[in-house]
């Protein structure tokens, strides 16, 4: 029986894939391995928390010392909640009306002004910081959830609107005009057609807005103080008489990323698809 062997084509798709998939699990391991090991930490009492173990006896200890005094995360964590559900709240109708009328109506500037908004992408943060930080106490906004959410709208609204257009663009206009024909007004096209057929990038906009708000650090550093402290800042604060106390900075982190690692569960079809489709104009 004649023995066959590879042809050159055929080992170079190997030697190709057998890279891709070196390369695949390397990405994997730079991206999970400080993930397991904040979780490792967070179980690890202060003394092996300096340690690389990864064998030992796991504590609740540093969690129930975030959720006590004088760290207590429980008011933190609501103040992040309460301004990443009203940025969510707002951001989304507000973005979704002004991308379909930027998409739907013709007007003078319509281009213009959608080049601005994608222009206020670009602004780095710490040149609208001294700004904003003069307005807000010249309005006694500082340190308030309120000035927070109005920091935070200034850039998840802009993505949505512009997200949220791409997806109005790739929807037929024919699909709306049916349902004048059948005698929907636009309000109730929008609501009953037009809405459910662009779920994914409502969600995907949502869960953007959700995670900017809820993650944002640096203009929460500059305008909040005591009243209004997010979780990212509660966390930079955690330390002891002889520094960070990483155990508990871990067991606090992992407070923070559940509702994300939750959210991308239950949504991760809806994500893909929403970033796919509304990237195609």
């Amino acid at each position: 029986m004649q023995e066959t062997f590879p042809t050159p084509k055929a080992r170079r798709y190997t030697l190709a894939a057998g890279l891709e998939t070196l390369g695949t699990l390397a990405v994997i391991f730079f991206v999970a391995f400080p993930l397991l090991w904040m979780l490792l930490t967070a179980f690890k009492t202060p003394a092996d928390s300096f340690t690389p173990k990864i064998f030992f006896q796991p504590t609740l200890d540093n969690f129930r010392a975030v959720f006590s005094d004088p760290v207590f995360l429980g008011s933190h964590l609501w103040i992040s909640a309460l301004v990443s559900f009203v940025t969510v709240a707002i951001t989304v109708p507000l973005g979704a009306a002004a991308a379909y009328v930027i998409s739907r109506h013709r007007f003078r500037g319509r281009e213009t002004l959608t080049l601005l908004i994608l222009i206020t992408q670009f602004v780095p943060a710490v040149v609208v910081a001294i700004p904003f930080f003069t307005l807000f106490r010249t309005l006694n906004l500082i340190d308030t959830p309120w000035g927070l959410i109005i920091l935070y709208l200034s850039f998840t609204l802009p993505y949505a609107i512009w997200l949220l257009r791409g997806f109005f663009d790739a929807l037929p206009i024919e699909v709306e005009e049916a349902s004048f024909i059948d005698g929907c007004n636009e309000f109730q096209t929008l609501r009953l057609v037009t809405v459910p057929l662009i779920m994914p990038g409502i969600l995907v906009s949502a869960v953007f807005a959700f995670i900017s708000a809820w993650n944002e650090f640096f203009f929460a550093l500059i305008m909040a103080r005591s009243n209004a402290q997010t979780l990212p800042l509660a966390i930079q604060g955690i330390s002891g008489a002889k520094g960070p106390q990483w155990e508990q900075v871990a067991a606090a982190s992992m407070v923070v990323m559940v509702p994300i690692l939750i959210m991308s569960l239950f949504i991760r079809k809806y994500f893909v698809e929403g970033i796919t489709v509304g990237a195609v104009k």
